[in-house]
Order: C-alpha cells, then sequence, then structure tokens
C-alpha cells in the first residue's frame, strides 16, 4: 500500500513539473522575432523586426505620453488616429483619448496649496487636456535593452499642476514581447511615488490606462467588447471588475484585429472598466461607488491613499492581435502575461 501511495505521489510530483515546464514555456516571447527599441528626443519606436509595433510620444509639448499608432498586423493600426491624424470616417470627441495613455482624473495633493480649476474634481485632473489640467511630463529616458523576443526601456515621469507644480514622480518601464506572429504584448511597469505630500486618487471615472480604438472596432458600429467574463458589450462591461477586455473588428483589408488590456494579478487593487461602446476602454483601479458609480464596486467607497514617501506599483498589459478574442487567443495570452509577471 505504501508502495503504490509512493508511486502516486512520484508521478503526481513528475506531471507537476511537467505542467510547469510547459507553463514557463508557453509564457516565454518568441525567440525568433527580433525585438528592438529606439530611445529619440520626442518619441520612443518599438520594432517587430523591421515592423514598427507602436510609438511612444513623449515630447514636451504633450499633456502626457501616448502611444500611436498601435500596429497589430504590419501596417494596420487597431486604435483611433484622430487627433494625431484627420483621417476620414473617424469620430472627432473627445479629443484627449489619444490612442492609448496612461493617467487618472483626480489626484488629489494633501496639505498642497495648489490652484483649482473643475468643479467636479478635488484635485488634479490628468483625464482631461482643456484649460487648466494637469500634465504628466516625461522627464528621463534609459537606454533600452534587449534580448531574444523581448525588449525594454526605463522611464520618469513628473506629474504636475497646470502652473507646473509637481505633486507625484513616477517609474514607467515599457516592456515589449514578441508572443507569438501577429501577438504582441505592451507591457506598463508603472511605480507611482508620492515624493511631495501625502496623494489621493479621487472617485472618477475618468481614469485610468486607457484606450481608444478605431471606428470599425467601436462595439457601437459592429465591432465586439467582452471581457474575461465573457460579457460583452457596454451594458456587460462597464464598471465590472474583471482581469481584461478586448475590443475587436474589422481593421483593414477585410482582416479582422484587436486589442485587448490586462490587468496584472500583482496588482494590490483590482480593476473595474471605463468600458464604452463608442470605443473607449479603460482599466480603473481608483473609481468607487459614489462618484463613479462603478456597480461592482457596490458600497466600496475607500479611496486609495499614499502616505508622503510610499509607493503604488501597477501592471498593465496592451495585447495586439490579430483575429477576434478567441482567433487572438486573449484568454491564453492573459495567462502568459501572468506567468511573465511572476518571474524575476
Amino acid at each position: 500500500m505504501r508502495s503504490r501511495r509512493g508511486f502516486a505521489l512520484c508521478a503526481l510530483v513528475l506531471l507537476a513539473g511537467t505542467f510547469h515546464c510547459l507553463l514557463i514555456r508557453a509564457a516565454d516571447p518568441d525567440p525568433t522575432g527580433d525585438v528592438r527599441i529606439k530611445a529619440g528626443k520626442d518619441k520612443i519606436d518599438f520594432h517587430l523586426d523591421k515592423h514598427l509595433v507602436t510609438s511612444y510620444a513623449i515630447a514636451p509639448k504633450v499633456a502626457k505620453p501616448y502611444f500611436y499608432p498601435l500596429n497589430a498586423l504590419p501596417g494596420v493600426g487597431v486604435t483611433r488616429p484622430w487627433p494625431m491624424e484627420d483621417t476620414p470616417g473617424e469620430a472627432k470627441d473627445h479629443p484627449h483619448q489619444k490612442s492609448v495613455w496612461f493617467c487618472h482624473g483626480d489626484v488629489i495633493p494633501e496639505g498642497l496649496d495648489y490652484k483649482k480649476h473643475f468643479r467636479n474634481v478635488v484635485g488634479i485632473d490628468f483625464w482631461s487636456e482643456g484649460k487648466g489640467h494637469g500634465r504628466i511630463v516625461c522627464v528621463k529616458v534609459a537606454e533600452p535593452q534587449s534580448e531574444k523576443g523581448h525588449a525594454w526601456i526605463n522611464t520618469t515621469n513628473e506629474w504636475r499642476t497646470a502652473e507646473d507644480q509637481k505633486i507625484l514622480d513616477e517609474r514607467r518601464i515599457i516592456h515589449l514581447y514578441a508572443l507569438a506572429p501577429n501577438a504582441n504584448l505592451l507591457v506598463l511597469d508603472i511605480v507611482l511615488t508620492a515624493s511631495v505630500v501625502p496623494i489621493i486618487f479621487g472617485d472618477t471615472k475618468e481614469g485610468s490606462m486607457g484606450v481608444r480604438v478605431r471606428e470599425s472596432l467601436r462595439a457601437d458600429k459592429g465591432g465586439r467588447l467582452v471581457n474575461a467574463e465573457g460579457k460583452s458589450g457596454e451594458k456587460g462591461c462597464w464598471g465590472r471588475v474583471s482581469a481584461w477586455c478586448d475590443d475587436s473588428g474589422p481593421a483593414g483589408d477585410s482582416k479582422t484585429a484587436g486589442i485587448a488590456v490586462f490587468a496584472s494579478p500583482t496588482n494590490s487593487i483590482d480593476t473595474a472598466w471605463h468600458a464604452r461602446g463608442y470605443g473607449l476602454l479603460a482599466a480603473n483601479p481608483f473609481g468607487r461607488d459614489k462618484h463613479a458609480r462603478f456597480p461592482d464596486r457596490k458600497g466600496n467607497n475607500n479611496l486609495v491613499k499614499l502616505a508622503r514617501g510610499e509607493s503604488l506599483r501597477l501592471v498593465y498589459g496592451i495585447y495586439l492581435h490579430a483575429g477576434d478574442v478567441k482567433e487572438g487567443k486573449v484568454a491564453e495570452a492573459y495567462k502568459q502575461f501572468c506567468a511573465l509577471m511572476k518571474k524575476p
């Protein structure tokens, strides 16, 4: 009897070890992809082989850094070109929703004497780009690093008031992984530090890891918006807590492509989604019940706070894929993302 139990235990250990090896192998980036990053004064370019995957705008004139274009297939973008380009047929609302960005709509610097600009914003609004908005300024870019199927770059940002007063420091490491052909993953590893004064992240739906998709991917115009639980459309996804959301649809020459936002399980705060049928897809860890009115935050009005000197780490993935949510293997890619986040 003991020998049978021993044999079964050994078999179980071997099976678990085999599964672990398969998981790590599945999480490894595609070693055949030549992933490169080129840093310039006003932008950072991310390439896979000879194709541009995305550019990251960091010029002093921008209100906050943003990615544009986002090419799911070579030369085929999945985010809205406007206002960077005046493309016929694309909506011209919400000019602050520039392709892909990270910020928050109400950041409150406790104990700091600052000018208030908006009636419904307690602190500084980094979401909008009208008069009086805050600015996220890239102040340092390190030399890019690379290995097979993976490249990354370390950047430093300062979050400032409209009067150019710093309230917050941010370290933002940006990774590009080539997971498979036509399946690329950007990872934003973000550390926010309350270096000046204590910080409160206000309760607003206007945040935080945002994407504005192109017209043909809009859920209200025939595209498909779906979350990790399989719920679809704005009604099924807005304000719900989920590990990821995906938008997909026709993206040129009758090809289907999509973009997903992943929230890392390493984040200390779960993610509700400011996901709209008109093409906005935003992972929001800070919105609550009273003002954001997220249904999955009902009864939760506990604001996220940082004491002076304290930091908050948030990690998000931007997954660019061919096909829809099933053809693009979004659920499988999320597992790869999670495995990569566990690596040292």
